[in-house]
């Protein structure tokens, strides 16, 4: 393997340290764990502390009312485990009542139908009951205070509140007073309403948040915008614990969270690239980003047609990331033109997510990622929580006889995947790239980037991205300011249908966080230049 890369050729410096590391989207929560990290807590206490804090300062994006999943790279025992925080569909929702509404192609994503049950707040508790040193009541503070006393907003979560109103999002959600009118940068945002939820569950734990008067306003809100969640499918929720599902890529073992999240997407692509030397091209050799999109088109369709709850259907993870399966596919795909999309279906448009990554100084690591889906979630905020809940929910297929299909009860497929690599069974790099469909395919290109590549995490994060996209027929390949217009343009002659994309809307492009670990203990961190995030150690 190449020596890592570390001469400073990018738009900010990577960040190293010994002690400990936390990188996310946005400087306070950074700090938040990082306090924690000081404060005597591991990767799993200073996960959440940062979650918590990225629910306050981005709750466009991630939330209490949303879901997580998590990896947890245990120092001692060389071991990785898989967290599911994932909530479940009403057990009153079936794709019979919503055809009695007349929704029978999918479900609208602001609809009440699209509310799953949140599944964050048991998250929380329990990758801390099972991993961490610190309670909810200690991890929480921060996250109470700041939104008790406010923060000043950032750049771009100005930019998602401002367009909320504009679309008049936030006026039409009755509940959602406490975010209305913010929509400068270094406004004063307090949100006294979430402040009293994060204190109820440091005080009750998740059953705060499950039961009593918090569920109460949740059923209340979710059932009089016409959806059927009930108090008992709150009170049933449970987070699911998995092992992870891996693949060796050039001697590094990149560890994915398991279905029902699309971390196998990522790992069928790189199965497939790996039979390239994609080490010999430039980075912006059309024939390289050529070859690396037609293996996600691949990975895309089986993801689509196999990720689904594992309660109710088993993909067949092991025959997916097979050699002689990613050779097979890799034999379908011509070095001379573009392929139409595979049979199952494509990639959607983006969403928002948030993604953090915490290593502390033993060495534990955790990969985390909370979100609502969609901006703001469904927009519905349950009555006097400040708490947005989320619309994972319009990831159903209301076909019946798919393996994603509605049930009562049951997961949907989630975009959420949080990534770590292990190199001769120690922790070598925590990273994770977040944005809805982009996400495995982030994961492609940063696992390029640092094992192909051999860049360190800050240049791998700034490096120009491409995304598959939605669009009509085939689908849009969305390409990134930065790389060459003549790049663009072979992409285009190779039958791709390109879509150049700059300022604001490289927001499709995702936001990662990397945290490589060296051999003497040496953390280096980067953070991605598209949000507002950093590195915070010591």
């Amino acid at each position: 393997m190449k020596p890592m890369r570390l001469d400073f050729v990018s738009r900010r410096s990577a960040v190293l340290a010994r002690r400990g590391m936390v990188a996310t989207s946005h400087p306070l929560a950074a700090q938040a764990g990082l306090h924690i990290l000081r404060a005597g807590g591991n990767a799993a206490d200073a996960a959440v502390a940062t979650a918590a804090m990225l629910n306050v300062v981005e709750a466009a994006s991630t939330g209490i009312g949303g879901d997580c999943f998590a990896l947890y790279y245990d120092a001692k025992t060389r071991q990785v485990s898989a967290l599911n925080g994932s909530g479940r569909a009403p057990q009153a929702l079936s794709i019979a009542l919503l055809a009695r509404e007349g929704i029978t192609n999918e479900i609208p994503l602001r609809s009440p139908h699209a509310v799953t049950v949140p599944g964050a707040a048991a998250g929380w508790q329990d990758l801390l009951a099972r991993h961490g040193r610190m309670t909810l009541a200690d991890v929480l503070q921060e996250a109470i205070y700041t939104a008790e006393n406010g923060f000043p907003v950032s750049p771009v979560y100005a930019r998602f509140l401002a367009k909320a109103t504009t679309q008049t999002l936030l006026a039409s959600s009755p509940h959602a007073g406490d975010y209305r009118g913010i929509t400068q940068v270094g406004q004063l945002l307090r949100l006294p309403d979430l402040a009293r939820t994060l204190r109820a569950v440091a005080e009750g734990g998740a059953a705060a948040f499950y039961e009593g008067a918090m569920a109460d306003a949740i059923v209340r809100t979710v059932q009089e915008a016409g959806g059927v969640l009930t108090h008992d499918d709150l009170k049933a929720h449970t987070s699911t614990w998995g092992e992870p599902i891996t693949l060796d890529y050039r001697g590094v073992t990149i560890v994915e969270h398991p279905p029902n999240g699309q971390g196998l997407a990522a790992l069928i692509a790189l199965n497939i690239a790996q039979g390239w030397d994609l080490a010999a091209y430039a980075w912006d050799d059309p024939r390289k980003l050529h070859l690396m999109v037609e293996a996600m088109r691949c990975a895309f369709a089986d993801a689509r047609q196999h990720v689904a709850d594992p309660e109710h259907y088993a993909a067949p993870v092991a025959g997916l990331l097979a050699a002689d399966y990613g050779a097979q596919r890799r034999a379908q795909i011509s070095t001379a033109h573009a392929m139409q999309p595979p049979t199952y279906g494509q990639p959607l448009q983006t969403s928002d997510t948030v993604y953090l990554c915490v290593v502390d100084g033993e060495g534990n690591a955790c990969s985390f990622i909370n979100s609502l889906y969609y901006g703001f979630g469904s927009g519905i905020v349950a009555r006097g929580t400040g708490v947005f809940l989320q619309n994972r929910g319009a990831n159903f297929s209301l076909d019946p006889a798919h393996p994603n299909a509605l049930a009562g009860g049951k997961r949907p497929y989630h975009t959420i995947i949080p990534a770590l690599a292990l190199r001769d069974g120690r922790l070598w790099a925590v990273f994770g790239v977040m944005g809805g469909f982009m996400q495995p395919q982030g994961h492609v290109q940063v696992v390029n980037a640092l094992v192909d590549d051999a860049l360190n995490p800050q240049d791998a994060l700034d490096r120009p991205r491409w995304c598959l996209s939605s669009g009509a027929g085939d689908s849009v390949l969305a390409l990134e300011e930065g790389l060459p217009v003549s790049t663009m343009a072979e992409l285009a002659r190779l039958g791709h249908r390109v879509q150049p994309v700059s300022g604001e809307e490289r927001a499709l492009f995702g936001s990662g966080q990397i945290i490589r670990v060296l051999e003497d203990g040496v953390l280096i961190g980067g953070s991605d230049p598209r949000k507002d995030g950093l590195v915070a150690a010591f």
